[in-house]
């Protein structure tokens, strides 16, 4: 249920952007994604199950991301290492943990992002106001598809949709993204986390 969770977090944005603004390309997206290291903000999270969580998000490309929800939830999804671990809030067990490269958020957390050259859209669209990309694993569509929407003028990420295997989804809408600084390696260390709530 909580992977479930995890693996449908990228997904709700709040929409806010330039009228009749033209469809961004593939090109600009992936130069958008490659162009910050690091980034912060708060973010809203919309579950399968229609309940709402809140925390902040900290990413660190490529290959990690950390969501710190806020209490009552106090849980913890963190990538790093090419694994996710996900951290009940309730009890100080040892983490679930699974690949990064079977989740959809994988894609985006690439070193360098090439959505045109992957071959991995299946879905690009725009409303006049954002632009939305529905992107997948090509070699390993059981995995699912995230569907990221963007603002233009600057281009933004504002919300993400992921739906996992099994067709569950979850939404993330990001507040301000505060893109560069230092973020310590120790935010996605799995075995840091481990040892901390083991003390």
């Amino acid at each position: 249920m909580i992977r479930t969770l995890f693996q449908t977090l990228l997904a709700a944005l709040m929409l806010a952007g330039p009228a009749a603004a033209d469809r961004l390309s593939l090109n600009a997206i992936s130069g958008y994604l490659n162009s910050f290291e690091t980034a912060q903000g708060d973010f809203t999270q919309i579950n399968a199950d229609g309940t709402i969580s809140t925390g902040k998000l900290y990413i660190k490309r490529p290959g990690r991301i950390r969501f710190e929800y806020n209490p009552p939830e106090r849980s913890l999804v963190m990538a790093g290492g090419g694994t996710v671990a996900i951290f009940d809030g309730k009890s100080n067990t040892s983490a679930e943990q699974f690949p990064l490269r079977q989740t959809p958020l994988n894609l985006i957390l690439e070193k360098n992002v090439n959505l045109a050259r992957r071959n991995m859209v299946v879905g690009h669209t725009s409303d006049g106001t954002t632009t939305t990309v529905v992107a997948q694993d090509p070699e390993h569509p059981e995995y699912g598809n995230i569907r990221l929407i963007f603002t233009a003028s600057p281009t933004e990420l504002r919300q993400w949709v992921m739906t996992d295997g099994a067709g569950d989804q979850t939404t993330v809408v990001l507040g301000e993204l505060t893109k560069g600084g230092q973020l310590g390696a120790s935010l996605f260390s799995i075995q840091h986390e481990e040892d901390k709530r083991r003390r």
